[in-house]
Parts: C-alpha cells; structure tokens; sequence
C-alpha cells in the first residue's frame, strides 16, 4: 500500500513539474504523459489537479495550464494551440483553412465560431468554450505546403473565393507579408488551384 502511495506521489510530482515547464498557456492531453504511468494513473492526476485548480479541464481528455492575465483573468487557450494538441504527438501536419485562415492573415475581421484545421492525421472535433476546434483529414495535395505561407495563402484564398479576393485584400497581403516570403508563393505555385496563379504573382511581385 505504501508503495502504491509513493507511486502515485512520484507520478504526480513528475507530471506537475513538467506542466509547469510548458508554462502558462499550454493546452494538454493525456497523452504527453504517458511515459510517466499508465493511462489509468495519468487521468487520475490530471482529474486530481484540475479539481485544485492548478489546471483546467476545457473538454474531455483535454485540459490547459491557465494564463493568467492581471486585468482581463485567466485567458482562454488560442485554437492553434488547442489544436496542436488534439494533432497528438505522432508528428500529423497542421493547417489552419477556411475562414480560420483567411482571419490569421487579416483578411476577414470576423472571428469565426469554427477554427477549421486540415491534417493528415485523424479528424476529430472538440468545442472548447464558444469556439469549435475541426481537425480535418484531407488529400496529400492539399498538405503538401502544411504549415507554411504558402499553405495558409492558399488556404485562405480558397475559404474567400475567387469572386472575393478583391484588390484591396491582395495589397493588404502584399504590406503585412514581408517580401522575402511573399517570393515563396511563387515555388509553391504547382499545388495551388490554377484561378489563383495570377493572384499570388499579383502577391509576391515587387512594389
């Protein structure tokens, strides 16, 4: 029984510190820590230090370690973040699309109640709060550029339509993207739709 006891003292002091070497603002899921015990013994710290309050359950199997901000509270985790978890440890890519992407860059000024995500890992959903968090299993294609400007353009493009990427949001790119990675449209050409090739030059010319 003792033992048990100490098992249990050991796994919960290892899992803390290591919470607490992600810092404030990072989201968690079991499944960071299951070197550490089995699953049984990780969910029941996790459960322990959510109901002290040293953490936060924000969905089943999914939990953060608050940021607390000195006038607005404890802070809500950003949906990049949350995502990245749910992507889980087994290296799956990430995208931000659909109108989550064209927000990222400014292009839409609404946030979105859904923060859509593309992966090549499985798809899963979770509502965190008022906002919907879409991991959506896709194409090789359209992962090929995951995780960079290029990707997050297309993206974004693509979630406004053709008939909306008006001269104003291609010089709004073209001001807040700097120069040296608006010139990497231009090799990431070849994935993108053949409708937004006249744009992203449009994009990635110089002034």
């Amino acid at each position: 029984m003792e033992r048990a006891s100490e098992a249990t003292q050991s796994i919960d002091s290892r899992l803390l510190a290591r919470i607490r070497g992600r810092g404030r603002g990072a989201v968690l899921v079991p499944g960071d820590f299951l070197d550490l015990g089995s699953r049984e013994a990780v969910d029941v710290t996790l459960h322990r230090l959510a109901k002290k309050g040293t953490i936060r359950r924000l969905a089943r199997g999914l939990y953060d370690y608050p940021k607390e901000h000195p006038v607005l509270g404890t802070l809500s985790p950003s949906a990049d973040a949350i995502a990245k978890a749910l992507a889980g440890r087994d290296r799956t890519r990430l995208q931000p699309a659909g109108a989550y992407a064209a927000n990222v860059l400014g292009l839409s000024e609404q946030v979105p109640a859904k923060a859509e995500f593309l992966t090549d890992g499985p798809s899963r959903t979770v509502r965190v709060g008022n906002t919907t968090i879409q991991l959506r299993r896709t194409t090789p294609r359209n992962m090929a550029v995951a995780g960079t400007l290029s990707g997050l353009v297309i993206q974004a493009l693509r979630a406004l339509g053709e008939q909306h990427v008006t001269p104003d949001r291609i010089e709004h790119l073209r001001r807040t993207i700097p120069a040296d990675k608006r010139r990497e449209l231009l090799k990431d050409l070849a994935v993108a739709p053949a409708w937004m090739h006249p744009i992203l030059r449009r994009i990635a010319e110089e002034p």
